[in-house]
């Protein structure tokens, strides 16, 4: 006996329904707003919480008031069979455990938490416990790559139970860790599933998809006899457990969704390596060209009103010639003095693109917003959205989502969410190209 639980997902960026389609991201978490989510057809919703934009006091705060009032939704709603999914990244980035120790506390007791981290679009797998990243064809574990050395949530073990221990500092001993590693999952594992108590950790491995839907229907058994869980997951399990057919329009058709054939806009603020790469690639397209940021003026007094003037003329002028303007932050990563001022930096430049956002001419047939934080800003600031449905994916892992029919500025104008850590240096050009249909 299986149910089809409603599937409610906390993301600490608006990426991480970047398997899935046809359902709602929710900007807000007022009751009201959940109740909308928990109502919509569709077996799986996203709040976007953009707590890795945070420090963990305030993502904290953030999760707690989701959980405090997703209880009085689901009251009211009367609900009683769903998942709870903490997404975050597939390169072990994040506020772990301090999202998942807020949701046990608010809506458990849960019997068991998993790590789920396997995101096969973006080439994660998860084998032994050891969790890898595809860097040029090669597994590679992910504390040997760039992720690992993030200013903000470096961590020294790709071994998962070594992972926990060193982000509950200990609480969470390795050697207590529950470990499903690949001949478990496929070989069935109901009957430990049914055994766990406690909120037990549980770390999962998957080299395929097929692993992960085996594994969810497990687990949707096990939820329906009782057992409560928990996720930590990327964006894998999620296609597992909500089990959607094909989006309605394949993903090298989505240039049906742009608004009268028109140009569109790209804005780009994730600044790491394979970004940086990526907009190389697109400032070489047909069509594009570039308006750079120069963010370290935004270090001076009073200079904010000039930058943004500044770059909206340039948009303007690009928009006139029938181009696609390309708004892209400096690609040089400054350094600061401590994480509260880089995170403050980081919340005026998003900021300022937020502003030039609100700038563009109402008449561009689609918007492009490259990086996790920028397209959470783009969604709930610059587009000021409460809802937005998402249509599917227009590249693995890149998902576009539609404003409603009754925007004020942009309606139904297409919108693309591309992480910052996804594709080869080829995708946001091959994204751009499809929308654009070049090819």
């Amino acid at each position: 006996m299986t149910t089809n639980p409603k599937i409610i997902v906390l993301d600490d960026d608006p990426t991480g329904s970047q398997t899935v389609h046809s359902c709602l991201l929710l900007t807000q978490w007022d009751v009201e707003t959940l109740q909308i989510g928990l109502a919509d057809d569709s077996p799986i919703f996203f709040i976007l919480t953009n707590t890795r934009a945070l420090t963990p006091e305030k993502a904290a705060a953030v999760t707690q008031a989701v959980c405090h009032n997703l209880k009085d939704a689901i009251a009211a709603e009367q609900m009683t069979d769903f998942l709870v999914v903490s997404r975050s990244d597939s390169t072990l980035r994040g506020h772990y455990p301090v999202e998942t120790d807020v949701i046990a506390q608010e809506l458990g007791p849960f019997d068991a938490h998993f790590l789920v981290p396997a995101f096969f679009e973006g080439g994660r797998t998860t084998r032994d416990s050891i969790h890898y990243l595809k860097v040029n064809g090669v597994d590679t574990p992910v504390h040997e790559t760039e992720f690992a050395r993030d200013s903000v949530f470096a961590y020294h073990h790709s071994y998962l139970p070594d992972y926990v221990e060193e982000k509950t500092q200990g609480r969470i001993p390795a050697d207590q860790v529950e470990r499903f590693v690949l001949a478990d999952i496929r070989a069935g594992v109901l009957s430990r599933l049914r055994n766990l108590q406690d909120n037990q950790c549980c770390v999962v491995d998957g080299e395929t998809q097929a692993d992960l839907n085996q594994f969810a229907q497990e687990i949707l058994v096990a939820a329906a006899q009782g057992k409560r869980f928990l996720f930590r997951s990327a964006a894998s399990i999620l296609t597992a457990l909500a089990a959607l057919p094909p989006q309605p329009i394949a993903a090298e058709n989505m240039a049906e969704y742009v608004r009268k054939s028109k140009p569109g806009a790209v804005i780009v603020g994730s600044h790491v390596k394979k970004t940086t790469e990526q907009l190389e690639q697109l400032l070489k397209a047909p069509g594009t060209e570039g308006v750079e940021i120069d963010v370290a003026r935004l270090l001076e007094p009073d200079q904010k009103s000039a930058v943004l003037d500044a770059a909206i003329a340039e948009v303007n002028r690009i928009h006139a010639a029938g181009k696609t303007p390309v708004i892209y932050t400096s690609r040089k990563e400054l350094t600061f003095d401590d994480i509260q001022t880089r995170l403050d930096f980081g919340e005026a430049v998003s900021a300022l693109l937020m502003d030039i956002i609100r700038h563009l001419p109402s008449d561009i047939g689609f918007l492009i917003s490259k990086g996790g934080i920028t397209s959470n800003d783009t969604l709930s600031q610059g587009l000021a959205l409460r809802t937005a449905r998402l249509l599917g994916q227009v590249l693995p892992g890149v998902s576009m989502v539609r404003t409603p029919v009754d925007h004020p500025q942009f309606p139904n104008l297409p919108v693309v969410l591309f992480p910052g850590n996804v594709g080869g240096s080829d995708a946001l050009a091959l994204a751009y190209r499809r929308l654009t249909r070049q090819g």
